[in-house]
């Protein structure tokens, strides 16, 4: 755990730091270069990038009205296929004197979606996009239909194989597309991954389907169909129920206060704003915003404007109609947003992201106009539904007197806690470093494994709390009654940031905090259980990925002399294979950790705590929808879709460990 120094701008020894030092990468080489600049990284979320960049373009003839399908296909030899019947990449001659197909493919910030006509509403604003995946793909391939002609040109790592040429006309053009749907224009794209710029060239089906569902969803009258290739399978999505059938899917498995979805739509000069939303049973906020079908992650001023509107007209409603007396006081922002499920989807002109990520929207006159649309389309909603208002203003006032009393039980975590100089938990074995960037937290499940972690570790950084005993499932708990469990108040003191809408990451006291559990079911089950609750109450941590599962071995293989450990039965039979090759047949012995209690603090510490030989897996959220779908399912209240989750799934399981 030593800082590396840094040396920029100096002179290093054997060489001159002269104006022939200073590199300028033409063209695409810069994306190549540095592909985490445009794509955010090269794991997997990098790869399916490209796909969603690819994807992006066809989704923007949608939502210009001229395309009203889309096919996606991973072929068997790892290639994308992205077809529509869109109007088709112009291919006619740019004022640089090459085709705009080729300039659009080849040039960064190029495109028509600046201004200059050629889209009203996009989310491919910065114009970097299809190029970027050219530039990483090893081969790419892109077919052109327009006015009965086909144009094609192909490419490898970013450069043109040739020009743009004339090839066969729409039947070809159709050739390999589903029979029944005949273009008479669109583009087509084949792209294959460059392995040099990827760590991984495995696409995930979830992933993937989910991402087109929710276009589909988004774009409601848009056809989408998916196919996979290596395991023959097919999706198709279309929905006119657009993001009120999205809301509905949201909350399939969870009983709903409104059972029809309050559902907003309205153009405002130009910007188009449609909402839905659904209150259910659950202490979950569940809020989807996307700015031209992009989904901006960290919210924006749409949200802003959707939040104030949904605080606003609940309280105006409650008073008017007297479900709310004089004496009590407003509903809170925190408890009417309890149980929300919804679905922002505005789509203007001019979107202002934020970076390249797209992770938020800027855009300040957007508040006023989402605000407006949604505070009358709630109460139109709730006068002709007074039912519907008087579940949800109980539900709020449940939430309320529920945060009142959590804020009672966190003022008193922080009054008992490290925050005000008293001690931290007496179970806590704190570590020396005080930066936090170098400190790093092991929550060890049961007092034995815990006290080998304790002598095992390296005490300047790593710091230990053992958690034994049954933990409170928080996704069926309210926060007051979180905070006054004595298994996690501990854990909120020890990380000393707060929780729920008073968590700061700034005051947070680890960087590294790392899950260790048994490698068996038990293990699993409370390695879940702690997910949910960071999930759940500081998901902070997770944005900024300073949470991590460790992977303790489940076997030991020992000749003696020699010492290989195995994670799964597969790591034992490949160290078995290797010792016996060795001559040591005879005197190989295979030891099933059943529990981490079994290791000593040596064991413990080569294993699963030494940075240079330990395995820990990053926990990060890659579909908002999803991860919360799955919480719910797995943790929820409700019995029967943790039932019928189980069933669907129990065919895949290879491995049970009982």
């Amino acid at each position: 755990m030593t800082a590396q120094p840094q040396t920029r701008g100096r002179r290093k020894a054997g060489g001159e730091y002269t104006a022939a030092s200073i590199q300028v990468l033409e063209g695409l080489q810069a994306v190549r270069k540095r592909p985490g600049m445009y794509i955010g990284s090269t794991d997997a979320r990098g790869l399916h990038q490209l796909v969603w960049e690819v994807v992006d373009n066809s989704i923007d003839e949608a939502m210009a009205q001229t395309a009203t399908r889309i096919d996606a296909t991973i072929h068997v030899d790892g290639r994308i296929e992205v077809v529509d019947d869109g109007r088709g990449i112009p291919v006619d001659r740019h004022a640089t004197g090459k085709s705009a197909l080729e300039v659009i493919m080849t040039v960064l910030h190029a495109g028509a979606k600046f201004g200059g006509g050629g889209y009203k509403v996009s989310g491919g604003l910065h114009g970097v996009g299809v190029s970027v995946v050219n530039a990483l793909s090893a081969e790419m391939r892109v077919e052109v239909l327009r006015s009965g002609k086909r144009w094609i040109q192909e490419y490898a790592r970013g450069a043109p194989l040739g020009p743009v040429r004339q090839a066969g006309g729409q039947a070809e053009a159709n050739r390999g597309v589903d029979p029944d749907w005949h273009r008479t224009s669109g583009t087509r794209t084949f792209f294959r991954p460059d392995p040099e710029m990827f760590e991984t060239l495995d696409y995930s089906w979830e992933t993937i389907t989910t991402r087109l569902r929710e276009s589909a969803y988004l774009n409601k009258g848009l056809w989408i169909r998916l196919r996979d290739e290596r395991v023959d399978r097919e999706r198709n999505f279309y929905f006119e129920g657009g993001v009120t059938s999205f809301v509905r899917h949201l909350n399939r498995r969870r009983e709903v206060l409104n059972p029809r979805p309050i559902h907003v739509e309205k153009v405002v000069d130009g910007t188009s704003v449609e909402v839905a939303l659904q209150y259910n049973d659950s202490f979950a906020e569940n809020v989807l915003p996307f700015a031209n079908n992009i989904h901006t992650v960290d919210g924006g001023t749409h949200v802003t404007g959707f939040r104030a509107a949904l605080t606003s007209s609940l309280n105006d409603w409650a008073r008017k109609s007297g479900t709310l007396s004089e004496r009590d006081a407003n509903l809170s922002g925190d408890d009417v947003r309890e149980g929300l499920t919804a679905v922002i989807s505005v789509k203007l002109t001019d979107p202002q992201f934020e970076g390249q990520t797209k992770a938020k929207l800027g855009n300040a006159d957007v508040k006023g106009i989402v605000q407006g649309a949604v505070a009358d389309g709630i109460v139109q909603h709730l006068e002709e539904n007074p039912a519907d208002g008087r579940r949800i203003i109980e539900k709020s006032l449940t939430a309320a007197r529920a945060r009142e009393a959590a804020r009672k039980a966190r003022d008193l975590v922080i009054r008992k806690g490290a925050l005000e100089g008293m001690a931290l938990p007496g179970k806590l074995a704190d570590c020396q470093e005080r930066d936090p960037s170098r400190s790093e937290l092991y929550i060890v499940e049961g007092d034995s494994a815990g006290g080998s972690a304790k002598q095992g570790r390296d005490r300047r950084f790593q710091a230990i709390l053992p958690m034994f005993g049954k933990m409170l499932n928080v996704e069926k708990a309210r926060l007051d009654r979180v905070l006054s469990s004595d298994k996690i108040r501990p854990l909120v003191i020890a990380l000393g940031a707060g929780i729920g809408d008073q968590f700061d990451i700034g005051r947070l006291r680890y960087h590294r905090i790392c899950l260790l559990s048994d490698a068996d079911v038990d293990g699993a089950h409370i390695s879940t259980l702690l997910l949910t609750f960071f999930f759940r109450h500081m998901p902070q941590i997770i944005d900024h990925g300073y949470l991590y599962l460790c992977q303790p071995p489940l076997y030991r293989v020992s000749t003696g002399k020699v010492t290989r450990y195995a994670k799964d039965e597969k790591e034992r039979e490949a160290a078995v294979k290797e010792l016996s090759r060795e001559g040591r047949t005879k005197n190989v012995s295979v030891q099933r950790f059943k529990g981490l209690g079994e290791m000593n603090p040596e064991q413990l510490w080569e294993t699963t705590m030494n940075p240079d030989t330990r395995t820990l897996l990053r926990v990060n959220v890659g579909d908002a929808a999803a991860a919360d779908e799955i919480f719910s399912t797995l943790m929820g209240e409700r019995v029967e879709p943790r039932r019928d989750f189980i069933r669907g799934e129990a065919r895949k399981v290879r491995n049970l460990d009982i």
